[in-house]
């Protein structure tokens, strides 16, 4: 099985940091050899009913409304959401995993533990690091089963990635109706959320006129060609608006036996935030998150761009030792936390003074 898009959230406040990553690298483990399927082909159970996203219910992030992307892992890290003049469209990655009675072939809005898993992970390591610069609105969507990355049945998981995708574009649809009233954008996403995003921004943004509004996206944990939009480029410097950014981190020295695809996929440092090899040490790394949400660790890892992989040295914290999977795919964003949220600040700004916003 290919493990290379698999998207495990981080979350639990009694785990220790071993376990944390620990359990990472079970869950890799355990897909990488098992068959973790939805029951019978698509069509087989009835779908989870369509989101309302007039309710606040099937939104994970609001930005008027308490939630985990209102979270800071510092007191130091202001929440600019009310007063910011940008909104953040976030997509999460898949947390419907096959746990014991997931087996459909998309995940329902409306389920306690499935959204808490969401909530408790990528909504509050991934989706709070842009709360100071913008609103952030996360939708709850009917997810395609992790399995759809890796199934042999191709024709089951399209309709899944495609329902999925039906709810992503009427959020964004109603967001822009209901919510974002003009205002600049940015596009944040990880795995599947990045699946969704590409088509999103393709779809909505490249070589239309809401093009002029985009901030920056940031489409991190799915290899995206370089060339896969018309008129939006890659960013090449830190402060570049209206262009995209993309990685997936991997451990220095290894390649994985699946085709990167090489020099064709965008890879950004996100130490630097350039796209060619330039080595940045773990000086440049200014805050990551390996487990615990309040312990941001400066230094945590370093980065480089290699052949269509960020290539990292092994994460710093305790006990990292044990950690032996090569895929660090469950850190895109994580260890990276405070240059993203400091990068997305930048190119907020930046619009803001050029645009006049």
């Amino acid at each position: 099985m290919d493990i290379r898009r698999v998207s495990w959230p981080y979350g639990g406040s009694r785990r220790s940091a071993v376990g944390a990553w620990i359990f990472g690298v079970v869950v890799l483990s355990f897909l990488s050899s098992c068959s973790v399927v939805p029951k019978g082909s698509f069509g087989a159970l009835p779908a989870p009913g369509a989101p309302d996203y007039a309710k606040e219910s099937n939104w994970a992030a609001l930005p008027d409304r308490v939630d985990n992307a209102d979270r800071r892992p510092s007191a130091d890290l202001p929440d600019n959401q009310l007063g910011s003049a940008v909104d953040v469209f976030f997509l999460h990655p898949t947390t419907y995993t096959g746990d014991k009675g997931q087996k459909n072939w998309n995940g329902p809005v409306d389920d306690p533990k499935l959204n808490k898993k969401t909530d408790d992970g990528t909504i509050l390591y991934q989706a709070s690091i842009f709360n100071g610069s913008g609103r952030v609105f996360a939708p709850r969507y009917r997810q395609a089963h992790l399995s759809a990355y890796f199934t042999k049945d191709t024709a089951s998981a399209q309709k899944a990635f495609e329902m999925a995708y039906a709810d992503v574009k009427a959020a964004f649809q109603y967001f822009l109706n209901n919510h974002n009233d003009g205002r600049p954008i940015i596009i944040a996403a990880h795995s599947q959320g990045t699946t969704h995003g590409m088509r999103l921004i393709k779809e909505f943004f490249d070589g239309k006129p809401l093009q002029k509004r985009l901030v920056a996206a940031y489409l991190v944990g799915i290899g995206v060609p370089k060339d896969y939009f018309q008129y939006i480029k890659p960013c090449e410097t830190p402060d570049e608006i209206g262009c995209f950014c993309s990685w997936r981190t991997y451990r220095r020295g290894r390649m994985p036996k699946w085709d990167t695809q090489g020099e064709r996929m965008l890879v950004t440092n996100p130490l630097l935030w350039r796209i060619d090899n330039t080595y940045a040490s773990r000086d440049y790394n200014v805050g990551g998150i390996a487990f615990k949400f309040d312990d941001l660790r400066p230094g945590i890892c370093d980065a480089e761009v290699h052949d269509g992989l960020l290539w990292t040295r092994r994460p710093r914290f305790p006990w990292s030792f044990l950690l032996l999977r090569s895929n660090y795919h469950p850190g895109d964003f994580n260890l990276f936390y405070l240059n993203v949220r400091e990068n997305s600040f930048l190119r907020m700004k930046n619009y803001i003074e050029m645009k006049g916003h």
